[in-house]
């Protein structure tokens, strides 16, 4: 898309990547990961490309400092690169403070040959040429040019405040403007939980954090603007039609503990053949006998049990999804495809926008495929996430009828 110049419309390219996996395991999975994104930039060619990480730096962001440090430094400096002149990177590293840490990092390259693009200052209300290549780390609650929050401690399940929250920033490009909102939502904290109500609790909870930054990102504080939200929203099959499909012929066993009688774990086999065990149900275990019903046709029998974005319909919309459930893959660095039996397999790794957005996103007129939505590392181990991704392009000026952009105007 690069290109062809900004003339025939901007070619963007979004990108989400819960890493936590790359840090907790650099010397194996980083240099994998990095060779699949760069092919899909190379593959793609965007003008402007935006990379939201979630758990940057792993579980332990304070020992994973070197590692964070070379990473960013590679994807600033790598020959695959080379053609993005300006960046912005904002690094959510204040991991001292658990009131505000949310492990979000977000990145932004532009490519040389587009010519006028702003960034919005959220304290000025005025957008900002953009130049050159910054990072911005640490306290990110201090930078004009982003709106970062953790959400409220009466959200978090189990009353444990862990690193939930999102990172809004806004630019123009071409004189059409948009928000970007790299966000992540609570994970399934017990799979015995979630089976026991359908929707389960986890997917309300999901539920009220989402509306809270839609409602956030639209409130009268600055004009409205398309938006995309794209992050790890830890979306989940509705757990119980699942189990209840997958193991329709099967009878179950309840394991319960000694001591507080509490169940431990269900136990399904099938009523015959010498009562196999189908799957077995535990806290942090899903281990199905066969993990192909979630690659084949990549998974797309299982979208059905989807449900969780069914609540947003008015207000977000997502293309269809084509790609095998994003989540939870075998870290294991000689394992491509595997998933790992803790969790059932999911969509957790998604780019949305509003309806206006999707206007934003230029279709072609004759049949070529310009806008894709796909995943990065289908063969290769990504980590536990495979990184989503969204390749479209945007026409110049096509937000005017929108969002009223001639504000672009009004830069510093």
């Amino acid at each position: 898309m690069a290109g062809k110049g900004p003339a025939a419309g901007a070619g963007v390219l979004l990108v989400t990547a819960n890493v936590g996996s790359l840090f907790d395991d650099p010397e194996n999975l980083q240099k994998n990961w990095l060779r699949e994104f760069y092919q899909v930039v190379h593959a793609h060619k965007p003008h402007f490309m935006a990379l939201h990480c979630q758990e940057f730096g792993g579980k332990n962001y304070e020992a994973s400092m070197s590692h964070v440090d070379k990473f960013v430094k590679e994807l600033l400096s790598s020959d695959a690169m080379k053609d993005y002149n300006r960046a912005r990177v904002y690094l959510d590293e204040n991991y001292k403070s658990q009131e505000h840490f949310t492990a979000l990092g977000s990145f932004y390259f532009l490519h040389e040959s587009l010519k006028n693009i702003y960034q919005f200052d959220f304290k000025a209300k005025k957008y900002k040429k953009v130049t050159g290549k910054e990072i911005y780390s640490d306290t990110l609650e201090s930078t004009p040019m982003l709106e970062k929050e953790k959400f409220p401690q009466d959200y978090f399940p189990e009353c444990k405040w862990s690193r939930k929250g999102f990172i809004r920033t806004r630019w123009c490009i071409t004189d059409c403007a948009f928000d970007l909102v790299n966000i992540h939502l609570f994970h399934d904290a017990s799979n015995l939980i979630a089976w026991e109500t359908s929707p389960s609790v986890y997917s309300g909870i999901r539920h009220k954090a989402l509306g809270y930054v839609l409602d956030r990102i639209i409130d009268q504080r600055f004009e409205k603007v398309s938006y995309f939200v794209f992050g790890d929203f830890n979306f989940r099959l509705d757990a119980k039609a699942v189990v209840e499909t997958l193991c329709a012929k099967a009878t179950m066993q309840t394991v319960r503990a000694a001591d507080t009688n509490e169940v431990v774990k269900l136990i399904f086999r099938e009523s015959d053949n010498d009562r196999k065990v189908m799957l077995q149900l535990e806290k942090k275990l899903f281990d199905y006998f066969n993990q192909d019903v979630f690659r084949d046709n990549n998974g797309t029998a299982l979208l059905e049990f989807d449900r969780e974005l069914s609540v947003f319909k008015d207000r977000l919309y997502e293309l269809d999804i084509s790609f095998p459930p994003s989540y939870p893959y075998s870290e294991d660095s000689s394992q491509g495809k595997q998933y790992m039996n803790t969790r059932c397999p999911a969509w957790c790794d998604r780019i949305l926008m509003s309806h206006s957005a999707k206007e934003l996103i230029l279709k072609s007129e004759n049949d070529e495929k310009i806008v894709i939505y796909d995943h990065i590392g289908p063969n290769v181990c990504m980590g536990d996430h495979k990184p989503v991704f969204l390749s479209f392009r945007i026409a110049a000026g096509a937000g005017k009828p929108i969002a009223n952009v001639h504000k672009c105007c009004v830069v510093q």
